[in-house]
């Protein structure tokens, strides 16, 4: 049971996703010095002692970084932020490849023609037929066209699904930085867990060697017999598996934070604060929570694409309206005879033209492509009233769940004072032999339960209101940091 509880937040890590634009790239300066401050800091914090040789330098570092520091590096380095940042970089780059339809296409062409053998024409003229050989040995054409869409509603139109679409990417990033903060706190929390859970595993066992070291000293003095102290001993040695998988969990912890934030295998991360800290500080949060769903990434991308959709309606009506372009061109031709690059003279030539084109028949093709578009937005709207219903009831399961967790809180310390209290009794009337050695097994077992389960909870609300911010869309967190989302709200 304690190894089950021990490891609950590394299995709760087994299944994330640790790997998930340049139009405005991120830095920040100061955190880049941070890790190296931290270990400057831990090596001036060791005394050099004079003609002391000089230790060689441990391969691994332990720095200790707030969760906030945590975050910062991991949006900073992740890959997935920064594909998401190169794809609304993309998009916009799109959105100037359509614009640029809008502007003249200008355009040089040359050719040069030469005639193996000339045409010939026959006539009959007075009864006798002649031949008459018609062209030019050399034919010489280059010049410039321009055009330009005088009248392209359409083109207009595309503008403006471009706009939404670069909107999309946006908010596309804005999860991504959601979904990586929220990893950050689960494994930030995991690891908290792991080490409070180490700490209490840690001392049990030096509680465990304590008692064993009373029985040997009995033993020698003959009050004890060699079967207590053999049992003893045995309960010694059953700890140190546990002992061990506590590390274990604390190594898969710092891992799985260090695979998120993007940083070397050789730096041991801790946390600046404990499970116990964190109590303090958290039975306010449902009291001040906005249950708004305006921030879900869901809800604002599904309303994202029912802005494109209702633009897309738009563009297929503006397809039945006619087009209007001109043209112009601007040529020179020179025919000759004999050498091509000898008397050549060049004679100019211009034309201006408009186009117009008016849709009349194309088989009902965008009649119901018209009518296509119409279903799509309808569709959409309504599963937009499907998913505010399903995050309503999300947001009030949490909340609930999170009410609960707090009186479990309440209800573990109260069991851990309990525990301890009737684990120092026995204790005491263990070390007068007052007491089996049975009945302090027992009180030490319940205040080791005692306490992972309290450290538990504790972990249990911070990962239910880290999955709630997720849900509700919370920016605070990245906002704490000084960063700031490009866009709030979806335009319309």
């Amino acid at each position: 049971m304690t190894s089950a509880i021990l490891l609950s937040a590394t299995l709760l890590l087994a299944g994330a996703d640790t790997v998930r634009p340049q139009p405005v790239m991120i830095e920040y300066p100061a955190l880049e010095q941070t890790v190296k401050q931290a270990m400057k800091a831990e090596a001036d914090s060791v005394p050099v002692v004079p003609g002391a040789p000089t230790a060689a330098p441990a391969e691994t570092k332990s720095i200790v970084l707030s969760r906030q520091q945590c975050i910062d590096i991991a949006l900073q380095d992740n890959p997935t932020i920064k594909v998401a940042d190169m794809e609304i970089r993309r998009m916009d780059l799109s959105k100037l490849e359509t614009r640029a339809a809008l502007f003249p296409s200008v355009d040089f062409s040359g050719a040069y023609q030469r005639s193996l053998a000339l045409q010939t024409i026959s006539m009959n003229m007075g009864g006798q037929t002649q031949s008459i050989k018609m062209g030019s040995d050399n034919t010489w054409n280059f010049g410039f066209s321009a055009t330009v869409p005088l009248f392209a509603p359409t083109l207009w139109k595309s503008l403006k699904i471009s706009d939404t679409q670069i909107l999309a990417s946006y908010e596309t990033a804005r999860a991504s930085r959601l979904n990586l903060v929220d990893q950050v706190n689960q494994a930030y929390y995991a690891l908290m867990l792991a080490k409070a859970s180490y700490e209490v595993l840690e001392a049990n066992y030096e509680l465990a060697k304590y008692n064993a070291d009373i029985y040997s000293k009995q033993f020698s003095f003959g009050t004890a017999t060699e079967y207590d102290v053999l049992r003893s001993q045995v309960a010694v040695t059953n700890l140190e598996p546990e002992l061990l998988e506590a590390q274990i969990a604390i190594d898969r912890c710092r891992l799985q934070l260090r695979v998120l934030m993007g940083i070397a295998d050789d730096i041991v991360i801790d946390p600046d604060v404990t499970l116990k800290d964190m109590e303090r500080d958290m039975y306010d949060y449902v009291a001040r929570i906005d249950r708004s769903l305006s921030g879900n990434t869901d809800l604002r991308s599904l309303d994202i694409q029912a802005e494109m959709a209702d633009r897309t309606v738009e563009l297929r009506k503006w397809a039945f309206l006619p087009t209007l372009g001109a043209s112009l061109n601007i040529n020179w031709n020179a025919l000759s005879n004999g050498n091509a690059l000898k008397n050549q003279q060049f004679h100019p030539y211009s034309v201006l033209g408009f186009q117009l084109s008016i849709p009349l028949f194309q088989g009902g093709s965008r009649y119901y492509g018209l009518k296509q578009a119409e279903v799509q937005s309808k569709e959409i709207r309504l599963q937009r009233e499907n998913l505010v219903n399903a995050l309503n009831m999300q947001v009030d399961l949490a909340v609930e769940n999170i009410n609960k967790e707090v009186r479990q809180i309440s209800s573990s310390a109260e069991g851990v004072r309990q525990a301890e209290k009737a684990r120092s009794i026995m204790q005491k009337s263990f070390e007068i032999g007052a007491g089996s050695f049975l009945s302090l097994r027992d009180s030490e077992v319940a205040e080791v339960t005692a306490k992972l389960t309290y450290y538990q909870a504790i972990y249990n609300y911070l990962i239910s209101t880290s999955a709630l911010d997720l849900l509700l869309g919370r920016e605070e967190e990245l906002r704490n940091i000084g960063y700031s989302f490009p866009i709030n709200q979806p335009k319309k």
